[in-house]
C-alpha cells in the first residue's frame, strides 16, 4: 500500500507540477523558459522538503521545522496559483474558439431592432389616426366638398406617401440587422453548447435566472474547488507514504523459525 501512496502522490504532484508550470511561465512570458527551469526545481524542492521534514522531524530544532512548513506552505500557495491561471487561461481560450462572449454586439443589435419597431409603431399610429380623420367625416355623411372625405384622403397623399417609406425603410433595416444577429446568436449557442455542464453548476449556484450572467463566476469556483484538492492531496500522500517507509525502518525484522526450532519446540 506505501508503494502505491507513493506512486499516486507523485503522479499527482507531476500532473500538478505541469499545469503549474506552464500556468507561471504563461504569466511571465517574457523569460518563459527561465520560469520553466525555475519553477521546476522548486517543485522538486517542495516534495523533497515535505519528505524530508516528515522523515527527519524528530531530529531537527523548532525553528528548522518552521522554516520548511513556511517554505512549502508558500511553494504549495505558488503551485496552487499556477495551476489557477493555467485552468483560467483553457477557460478563456475555450470562449474565443467558440465565438466569445458577443452578447455586448447581441445587445446592441437588438436595441437597434427595437428603434426601429418603435419608429414603425409610430408610423403606423400616424396612419391610424389619418384614417380615422377620414373615418369621421364619412361617418358624418361629408364625402363630397372642399372639406369632404375625398378631399381630405387627398391632402394626406403626400404624408402618408411619407410615412409609408419610413415604416418601409425601418422594415428594411430590421432585415438587415437580423441578417446580423443571427450568426452572432448561432455563436451564443454554440458558445453555451460548450459550456453546457458549466451551465448547469451556474444554475444551481445562482440560480436559473441568474446563471447566464455567472458563467465566468462559476468557472472561478470550480477551478478554486481543483486548486483546494490538488496539490495539497499530492503532499498529504506523500507524507502519508513517507510515515509508512519510516514506520517500516523503525519496525525490527521478526526472525524467521527454522524446521529444527519447530521440532524443538514440539
Amino acid at each position: 500500500m506505501k508503494y502505491l501512496t507513493l506512486a499516486t502522490s507523485i503522479a499527482i504532484a507531476t500532473v500538478a507540477a505541469y499545469f503549474s508550470i506552464i500556468g507561471l511561465a504563461t504569466l511571465f512570458a517574457g523569460a518563459f523558459w527561465s520560469v520553466v527551469v525555475m519553477a521546476s526545481i522548486l517543485e522538486v524542492g517542495k516534495l523533497v522538503s515535505t519528505a524530508w521534514l516528515h522523515y527527519e522531524w524528530e531530529k531537527v530544532n523548532a525553528l528548522t521545522r518552521i522554516y520548511f512548513i513556511s517554505a512549502i506552505l508558500i511553494l504549495m500557495f505558488i503551485t496552487s496559483m499556477g495551476i489557477f491561471g493555467y485552468l483560467s487561461k483553457a477557460h478563456l481560450d475555450q470562449k474565443i474558439q467558440a465565438g466569445g462572449n458577443n452578447d455586448v454586439e447581441i445587445r446592441l443589435l437588438q436595441n437597434k431592432i427595437e428603434s426601429e419597431q418603435r419608429n414603425i409603431r409610430s408610423g403606423e399610429t400616424v396612419l391610424a389616426s389619418l384614417d380615422q380623420a377620414v373615418q369621421v367625416l364619412i361617418d358624418y355623411d361629408r364625402i363630397r366638398g372642399p372639406e369632404g372625405a375625398l378631399v381630405v384622403r387627398e391632402s394626406q397623399k403626400e404624408e402618408r406617401s411619407q410615412v409609408d417609406q419610413n415604416i418601409q425603410g425601418s422594415q428594411q433595416r430590421i432585415d438587415e440587422l437580423n441578417t446580423q444577429l443571427i450568426p452572432l446568436q448561432r455563436e451564443r449557442f454554440a458558445l453555451e453548447a460548450e459550456i453546457g455542464p458549466l451551465k448547469y453548476v451556474a444554475e444551481l449556484i445562482y440560480g436559473q435566472d441568474n446563471a447566464s450572467d455567472n458563467y465566468d463566476t462559476a468557472v472561478r469556483f470550480i477551478i478554486l474547488i481543483i486548486v483546494l484538492v490538488f496539490d495539497p492531496l499530492a503532499v498529504m500522500l506523500l507524507v502519508i507514504s513517507t510515515g509508512a517507509f519510516k514506520r517500516d525502518r523503525q519496525t525490527p525484522n521478526k526472525p524467521l523459525i527454522n524446521e529444527n526450532q519447530i521440532m524443538v519446540m514440539r
